[in-house]
Formats: structure tokens, sequence, C-alpha cells
């Protein structure tokens, strides 16, 4: 059975969403910060991508890696709770707080090893509820399709985002095989590395779009590979550049 249908997001859409990666932090500011977010937002990307952690009492907060600090005074993020945390790492909740809804979020929910991301996933979901009806509804979690199914049922309003690899594709019997499972996983959108969005693969971004689903590229850091990407008919791309985002992702939204 079908999950929910993703096709109007398509026919929706005014132009193909630019995820400031981590904040942008080519612009050598500290990345996943308030201020780099805030800067992202101001310089015309229309959507912000993170990682999160649950620090230990169970706060979500956005670090793309488990530890922080030097090399030999590195802290576990999930060890400590998150009011012991440096002021420059922020929590979710503050994220929502600084910066509103009014755009596209993409988020990694990230578990220490051997640890469901259930639990984490829940989280974030609470805090999100509670930024305002807008931010279910523009939050895109991406994990991998398995655990995609059990997110799926933790909210109706979520965007789910299968970030994987061409390979895994292929040996799921190709493209159309896994885009009928995505939509009947409730996915809205598969997520390649740019790498990976090669001319023969090209075709794909349509066939996710005949199945009512969204193709996004990761790792879009030169002019030019976003433009072969966005060219391709990708819905979405990711790049530490803003300002290289936010010229590639204009030039395809007029006329839309």
């Amino acid at each position: 059975m079908d999950g929910p249908d993703a096709g109007p997001e398509l026919a929706a859409r005014r132009g193909p969403i630019g995820f400031a990666h981590r904040g942008a932090p080519a612009w050598y500011q500290r990345e996943n910060t308030l201020p780099a977010f805030a800067r992202a937002l101001a310089s015309g990307a229309t959507g912000l991508e993170s990682d999160a952690w649950l620090a230990a009492d169970g706060v979500p907060v956005l670090l793309h890696d488990r530890a922080y600090g030097p090399p030999r005074l590195r802290r576990d993020v999930t060890a400590l709770p998150a009011d012991a945390l440096p002021g420059w790492l922020p929590t979710l909740s503050a994220f929502y707080q600084a910066l509103g809804t009014d755009f596209e979020f993409s988020l990694d929910v990230k578990t220490p090893a051997g640890r469901a991301a259930d639990a984490a996933v829940a989280a974030v979901l609470a805090v999100a509820r509670a930024a305002g009806a807008d931010a279910p509804r523009r939050l895109w979690l991406c994990g991998p399709l398995g655990s995609l199914r059990v997110w799926r049922e933790l909210d109706p309003d979520v965007r789910l985002v299968n970030s994987t690899s061409m390979r895994e594709v292929r040996a799921a019997g190709g493209i159309g095989r896994y885009a009928h499972e995505l939509r009947a996983a409730g996915v809205a959108a598969l997520n390649l590395r740019s790498r990976e969005w090669v001319a023969p693969t090209a075709p794909i971004a349509q066939v996710l779009h005949d199945h009512g689903l969204l193709a996004f590229g990761w790792d879009a850091q030169r002019p030019t590979t976003l433009a072969r990407l966005l060219g391709y008919g990708l819905d979405a791309v990711y790049s530490d550049h803003v300002d290289h985002l936010v010229t590639a992702t204009a030039k395809h939204t007029v006329g839309r």
C-alpha cells in the first residue's frame, strides 16, 4: 500500500530547495551555530541542514560529530546534559526559537553505535511540534530505508528522505522497484551524493518524479556541480557555499 502522496509537493514547489549544509561553513564561520544558520537564511538559502544528537538529558542538540573540542580535550555530547554544553552549541529548541520555521530543514538524527535512533527521532519531533504547525511539515528527516519505515509511524507530516547510494538502489532491483518501495514506506525523497548523479543515472530524477517522489543531491560544492544537478531536474541540493547555492537555485526557480 502506498504511503502519503508526495505528488502535491512536486506540483506546488516554486523551485529547488537550496540546503545550506551545516549553515554553510565555507564562510569560515563555526558550523552548526545560530549565527551561521541565520546568515545563510539572510543570504537567500531556502533550507538549512544539520545533525542532531541527544544530550544526556534527552535534549536534541545540533552538532555533526558526537564529540567536540580539541583532540585531547574532546567532550561527548551524549554524556553531558544540554545545560553543560558550550553556548555556541545550539539545542534544537533554541534553533527554532531563534530562526522560526519559514524554511526547509534537513536533519540527520544520530545515535551512538548500537542504540536505536527511534527515541532520538521522537524527541526531535516533539521539539518540532512545539515550534509550530509548520515545523514538522518543513522538516526532512534523513536516514536509511529501514529506519524511515519506523519513523513514518511517529508523525504523519514530517518528510522522510532516504539517503543511500546507487549500489543499494541497484541491489534492490533498480530505480523503478526502489521507488515503489520508497512510496510504500511513506518516503518523500531519494538523496544521493552529487558524484552519483552522472549522465547515465540522470533519468533517475524523472523516474522518481513519475512515482511522486523528489530527487535530492548532497555535497554539491562547485557552481558547475550545482548547475549539473539542477539541470538533471533535482528538487534539492546541499552545499557549504551559500553564495553558489543561492545563485544556482535562483536560476532554476525563475519561470516555475
